[in-house]
């Protein structure tokens, strides 16, 4: 990747310094914005086209297209006073600048899931930096490296892999729509986590902008700030600009599989199993399990059935001939396999047919479908079948919904817990994620589906861990704590810090009074800087 000329954003952040100061003891929005656009304009003359207010008649589809939960897109939800759609690093330069000297608060969005939208939403006036243009990926293959930018979708990076080698592959998202700003800064894992650990496992060096608008990489940041955004949420400390990965060797072919049990079939046997069997399997295997409600045989009946979906880094039937041994409740067979090339399993991952053109990796999100509620665990022990049947029976009075099970062990379990931020190493059995959705509008239905999650969250706690509960940032869930966008209150910082982070929460409020120490990037679950005396 070719370095930015730091001297030319040095001079550039200088002059905004020095910018006259248009202000009033109470200005309203009008203002702030109109001063906002006047210092943008005035400090970069390419930047008009990357600035959208309401006044343009794109605003509004720019603002839902990064979108991805409908709960987040009502006519009630904060709108922002601009985006800023950057199409190169002086335009994140002259937004933070002209953002701080304003009183803005700054929203950076990449194009992820983000599911409680925070990188779209603000209780107070705020403008977003969308980093959706920013997406070039450079490969260096004879280094089995590459330079990926924060706007650029892993669909993007897997293709651009593909494309330049057919043994290499990054461990990352199912889930080709996101980007790589948001899902590599808050943990980020995929089928390939035994076997190569997290994307944060694989990060070798970062360029970040600070609130002063300069660019650092790894060396000039210090290995406590490199250590923080690999894993304690990049938006915490400036703006991700691009990663440096380290790619993984992928066999040609690779073997998936998606197979469906019923409660005739024996699913809750083989589920119960399925615990005890996945995080103990060879690294080179991924077995997810999916509990959803499903109809019943009876008109109108609901039940749970369990998808075990799995990724094998090797042929079908040495796969086959493994899972005969060590798990036979699942009666696996070579005719529900599929063997293909490791990009094609991230399609098929995707939840597309097999067969389905690559093409579809390169596709974004395009704005939100479905209101949901999102939370996560982890489990540290086998559930017992009675208390399995419990469960299912809360999921069926839901009556829609799911829960997916990611094993651990293997690489996951050798990585020490303050390696990164991220913590939930060894002892896990499985991380799961709740999800819980709902179609019609109104805050009453709202409402509804998410007290029934809460209950189902509750239901879970017994067999969870706790002191504290655990949760996964990147699952983020404002249920578990959440500051007001304009005051941080170091306690409530603490409650949702420990849960995502456990001990490492104090070395992230280091790294964060290191490089921003006013606490400028910020958000309802950021992490703080140190309490001034």
């Amino acid at each position: 990747m070719v370095p930015l000329a730091i001297s030319r954003l040095f001079i550039l952040s200088i002059s905004l310094l020095f910018l006259p100061i248009i202000s009033s003891t109470t200005p309203d929005n009008s203002v702030v914005l109109n001063n906002f656009i006047k210092c943008l304009k005035s400090s970069n003359s390419n930047i008009s086209a990357a600035i959208f207010t309401a006044e343009n008649t794109s605003f509004s589809s720019i603002l839902i297209s990064r979108i991805d939960n409908r709960r987040y897109s009502t006519p009630q939800t904060p709108k922002p006073l601009a985006i800023i759609a950057a199409k190169d690093e002086f335009h994140v330069n002259t937004t933070i600048l002209c953002a701080k000297r304003h009183n803005l608060q700054l929203r950076i969005r990449s194009g992820g899931h983000d599911f409680e939208s925070i990188s779209s939403v603000s209780g107070v006036p705020f403008v977003i930096l969308d980093m959706f243009n920013l997406r070039s990926i450079d490969i260096n293959i004879a280094e089995e490296t590459a330079w990926v930018q924060a706007g650029a979708s892993l669909g993007e990076l897997y293709y651009k892999i593909a494309n330049t080698s057919g043994v290499h592959g990054f461990s990352a998202s199912a889930c080709p729509a996101v980007c790589s700003g948001g899902h590599f800064s808050g943990g980020g894992y995929g089928p390939m986590m035994r076997k190569y650990g997290l994307t944060v496992d694989n990060i070798l060096d970062a360029r970040i902008m600070d609130v002063n608008g300069q660019i650092l990489d790894r060396k000039s940041m210090g290995e406590d700030v490199f250590w923080a955004i690999r894993g304690g949420g990049g938006a915490s400390f400036g703006v991700i600009l691009s990663w440096k990965i380290k790619l993984s060797r992928v066999p040609p072919k690779v073997t998936v599989f998606n197979v469906q049990r019923s409660e005739i079939q024996g699913s809750l046997e083989a589920f119960y199993r399925w615990q005890y069997v996945a995080p103990n399997l060879p690294n080179e295997v991924f077995i997810r399990a999916e509990t959803a409600v499903v109809n019943g045989s009876g008109e109108g009946n609901k039940t749970i059935g369990v998808s075990f979906i799995g990724l094998y880094l090797g042929q079908a039937q040495e796969l086959v001939s493994l899972l005969e041994k060590k798990f036979p409740e699942l009666g696996l067979e070579k005719k529900e396999c599929f063997e293909m090339s490791w990009v094609e399993s991230t399609v098929f991952w995707a939840n597309y047919p097999v067969g389905t053109s690559l093409d579809v990796l390169l596709r974004r999100l395009n704005g939100p479908t479905q209101f949901y509620k999102i939370k996560s665990d982890y489990v540290k022990r086998p559930i017992p079948t009675e208390a399995l049947q419990s469960i299912w029976e809360t999921m069926i009075k839901i009556g829609q919904g799911w829960i997916k099970w990611n094993p651990y062990g293997g690489r996951m379990s050798e990585i020490p817990e303050w390696a990164t931020p991220f913590p939930h190493r060894a002892g896990n059995l499985a991380l799961i994620q709740y999800f819980v959705n709902w179609s019609e509008e109104g805050n009453e239905i709202a409402n509804h589906y998410l007290n029934l999650s809460r209950e189902l969250f509750q239901k879970m706690a017994p067999f969870v861990s706790e002191n504290p509960r655990e949760a996964f940032l990147n699952y983020r869930d404002l249920d578990i704590g959440e500051n007001p966008d304009n005051i941080t209150d170091f306690g409530t910082a603490l409650v949702y810090g420990r849960k995502y982070f456990k001990g490492n929460f104090e070395r992230l409020v280091k790294a964060k009074t290191i490089i921003d120490p006013d606490n400028f990037f910020r958000n309802g679950q950021s992490i703080p800087p140190l309490q001034k005396k």
